[in-house]
């Protein structure tokens, strides 16, 4: 299964000079619980945007670099080729965690979305890409906690692509 994992604002920002535009410590708990002891597909710049693999997951980086390496990291540049990694076994759930141009791609080949939406506005470069809300079917929301660490009005929403058994 292919999922897509993000947060973003009001509207549509998901990053701001290879950065969060937010601190909303209680959403990287929730992306660690999410995506700890699972593939993780993300762009180059994504990826080095974090300095390095994050731990406890399997880091793959889609490029058009041929010649790009990251270590142990398996390398992909398609779309094509997601699919097919998808394809080996479509029970497991693989994250595609950004940037907006993989969203933008990948995004007619996704069976959920995990979004923490904030309502708040915030500068931005990076915007996640719009899509067709009738394909959605909304299946989960949990408000997030807001206190001094967790400033804005948040929620943890989980959608799922209509007409797929996910």
């Amino acid at each position: 299964m292919i999922s897509l994992l993000y947060a973003m604002d009001r509207n549509r920002v998901i990053g701001y000079q290879s950065d969060l535009p937010w601190r909303l410590p209680n959403d990287l708990k929730f992306f660690k619980q999410m995506t700890t002891g699972n593939t993780i597909i993300m762009g180059r710049k994504t990826f080095a945007s974090m300095n390095g693999p994050l731990p406890n997951r399997e880091n793959v980086i889609v490029t058009n670099d041929e010649s790009f390496q990251a270590g142990d990291c398996p390398i992909l540049h398609s779309v094509e080729e997601i699919v097919k990694w998808n394809e080996k076994d479509p029970d497991t759930e693989l994250f595609v965690i950004g940037g907006g141009e993989i969203f933008r791609q990948v995004l007619p080949y996704a069976d959920r979305m995990y979004m923490t939406y904030i309502d708040e506005t915030f500068p931005g470069d990076t915007f996640f890409p719009a899509y067709n809300e009738k394909d959605w079917k909304l299946t989960k929301k949990i408000q997030g906690e807001k206190n001094d660490r967790n400033p804005y009005d948040y929620y943890f929403l989980q959608y799922d692509r209509v007409g797929r058994n996910s």
